[in-house]
């Protein structure tokens, strides 16, 4: 009989870790046959690690994992993918925007030889500047980066243990897994759902972090950037010949005075930004560079309990 992981990543989610096991014990998890829950504990400050013990000494299925700081969910959720047991994984959000039941559905679809399976927002009860800006980042993704990315975005997903064997062998750092799995290129279906709103907790998914994932969306798996900066060299030239054409035969023909200091002053002004934003992006790429180059894990793990084992210092790279 195959197995499924179930792979939560965990940060300050003390008020909702509870309901969210109740709500997956009620509706899927004796419909599963062999399964795993593996929460992963992304350096929360607040009760989160206790609770989720607590949800371990209900459930022998439960495997838990604390990092030793916040390294963002793209490593807690690689965390739990590296410890997980499972023929398959899903990722679980901790908020309870999602059903439970989508499990169900993902589970079903890899069955059927589907290698990575796909929840697909198909509607979010949520504010329209939320859903605006979402809608703009996914479209962006579909242009620029993976015509793969489903319109609607994807807050989880289901993937095979070659997927997880793939991912694992990447090992790259300020990147997006979902694009990652994406790029793998395996056998995908997707399931569709209603998205809700938070009722439990606020959110830490904060604007840096969005644009984070944004610029790391863009650089790691995209040649916009740096095509951009070519394109807006090559217009600022032509701008620039065609200017001093203009000037020259304004000069020649009506005898107009080239005037100088104001729009002179326009001109550096405007180069000048055009340098530093140039820079800015030449600038994320070194970064990303000097931060692959140094080959730190990912991700630290300072506490692992595996079901049926207690609690202990485990320190894993």
């Amino acid at each position: 009989m195959s197995k499924l992981s179930i792979v939560v990543p965990v940060y300050y989610n003390e008020d909702t870790l509870m309901d969210l096991y109740e709500d997956m014990q009620a509706k899927i998890l004796d419909r599963l046959g062999d399964y795993e829950i593996v929460f992963v504990d992304d350096g929360s400050k607040d009760r989160s690690w206790e609770i989720m013990n607590r949800i371990r000494e209900r459930d022998c299925h439960v495997r838990l994992v604390k990092l030793s700081r916040n390294f963002g969910e793209h490593a807690a959720l690689l965390a739990g993918l590296s410890v997980c047991a499972g023929d398959c994984a899903v990722t679980k959000q901790a908020d309870l925007q999602e059903d439970s039941e989508l499990i169900l559905e993902m589970y079903d679809s890899w069955k059927k030889g589907n290698k990575v399976v796909l929840a697909v927002r198909r509607s979010r009860d949520e504010s329209r500047v939320k859903i605006f800006f979402a809608n703009l980042y996914y479209a962006l993704v579909r242009k620029f980066v993976n015509k793969n990315m489903p319109a609607g975005g994807c807050d989880c997903y289901l993937i095979d243990r070659k997927v997880i064997e793939v991912l694992e062998r990447l090992d790259e750092k300020n990147s997006s897994l979902t694009l990652q799995v994406l790029w793998a290129g395996f056998q995908t279906d997707m399931v569709y759902f209603d998205r809700r709103d938070r009722e439990k907790g606020k959110s830490k998914w904060t604007f840096a972090k969005k644009f984070k994932l944004v610029m790391d969306s863009m650089m790691s798996f995209s040649y916009v950037p740096i095509r951009f900066m070519s394109l807006v060299g090559v217009l600022f030239n032509i701008g620039a010949v065609i200017l001093f054409i203009s000037v020259l035969v304004e000069y020649f023909t009506k005898g107009t005075p080239i005037a100088g200091w104001s729009s002179l002053m326009c001109v550096v002004l405007c180069s000048s930004g055009l340098i530093l934003l140039m820079l800015g992006i030449l600038g994320e790429y070194l970064w990303r560079t000097l931060d692959a180059a140094r080959t730190r894990p990912p991700f630290i793990i300072d506490e692992e309990a595996a079901p049926g084992e207690k609690p202990g210092s485990d320190m894993k790279l």
